[in-house]
């Protein structure tokens, strides 16, 4: 299946690559251009400019985004609503704001063009492990991507099936990585809600090794100081615990790496997904306390850091490649 991406950072590149793994045609266009001649000697067709991009795309045609959220995703679709046709396709693939998305597919749709909202968690490991897709827009329009989803999607792999999975009201592509979350918004607002379950799962774990590595400090009893060996707790922790995870995973790997996590500033940054998922909280009058609690931490690291903000730097540069930038 032929496929447009625009935007080819850290996620959008690796989507070009699976697809073009998969057998998919990719076309390609950044301003980078290094970046497009890139995935031009990986098998992509390149494209100097989105008129370029839209005049190699056979109708109908499907542009999928990787920008980052706000101007650059808003201009870029905006942009392409001029030279797109009735029965193409838009999808976002990063991380925008969900009222955005109702709003664009609303103003797309009065030009015939389709609207598709899919929040993409995967990261930098994306190519290899594949993508977690969750999808908001028209059935018929997604149905029709369907070959592209699959084709990113981690697949079956190894985990377990769930009992009672059956059912006929279940999406069977949950279990391959994807689903049809609802209509246009539903994407990104299930991917939002994640990323503020992320914050809570980080901030658990910083919080945690933070006070394993309190317990030598000079304030408490000699008798009662332990100096811990924090990369082989995370190490044991990863085999057969309850609390095991990926971001576990990423986090024994880092204090394997530096146990002191020296190279980290401990300045935590937000993308915006935490502060809006506690804004659907409030507007749902849903408590939100832990993940409240951890986007505010994260306000509270950029004035003065502990190692378990450092560790929180740790699994970020992991899991997303981001780089905390000292402040």
């Amino acid at each position: 299946m032929q496929i447009a991406i625009v935007g080819l950072g850290r996620m959008g590149g690796n989507i070009a690559r699976r697809l073009l793994q998969a057998g998919h045609q990719a076309v390609v266009f950044d301003r980078n251009e290094g970046a497009v001649a890139e995935l031009v000697a990986a098998g992509a067709v390149g494209a100097a400019s989105l008129d370029e991009l839209v005049e190699r795309l056979v109708p109908p045609r499907a542009v999928w985004v990787m920008l980052p959220a706000g101007d650059p995703t808003e201009e870029t679709i905006g942009g392409l609503s001029l030279r797109l046709d009735a029965g193409d396709v838009v999808i976002d693939g990063g991380n925008s704001f969900y009222k955005d998305d109702v709003r664009r597919a609303a103003e797309l749709q009065a030009l015939g063009i389709d609207y598709i909202d899919v929040g993409t968690s995967g990261g930098i490991w994306g190519a290899e492990r594949g993508y977690c897709m969750m999808i908001g827009g028209e059935a018929r329009v997604i149905d029709r991507l369907d070959p592209i989803f699959d084709a990113l999607a981690p697949g079956y792999g190894t985990i377990p099936r769930t009992p009672g999975r059956s059912r006929p009201e279940y999406d069977g592509r949950a279990e391959k990585g994807y689903i049809h979350a609802g209509p246009a918004g539903a994407g990104h607002f299930v991917k939002m809600v994640h990323n503020g379950i992320e914050y809570g799962l980080m901030a658990a774990y910083a919080e945690g090794f933070d006070i394993l590595r309190g317990k030598n400090a000079d304030r408490l009893p000699p008798e009662e100081r332990y100096d811990l060996n924090l990369t082989d707790i995370a190490e044991v922790w990863r085999r057969g615990s309850v609390i095991s995870s990926w971001l576990l995973d990423l986090s024994a790997a880092a204090l394997a790496g530096n146990p002191e996590l020296s190279q980290y500033s401990g300045k935590v940054n937000d993308s915006g997904e935490g502060r809006w998922t506690i804004d659907a909280a409030m507007e749902e009058a849903v408590p939100a306390y832990v993940l409240s609690a951890a986007l505010l931490a994260r306000f509270r690291s950029r004035t003065d850091n502990t190692f378990g903000e450092k560790l929180l730097s740790a699994m970020r540069a992991g899991f997303g490649g981001h780089v905390e930038i000292p402040q």
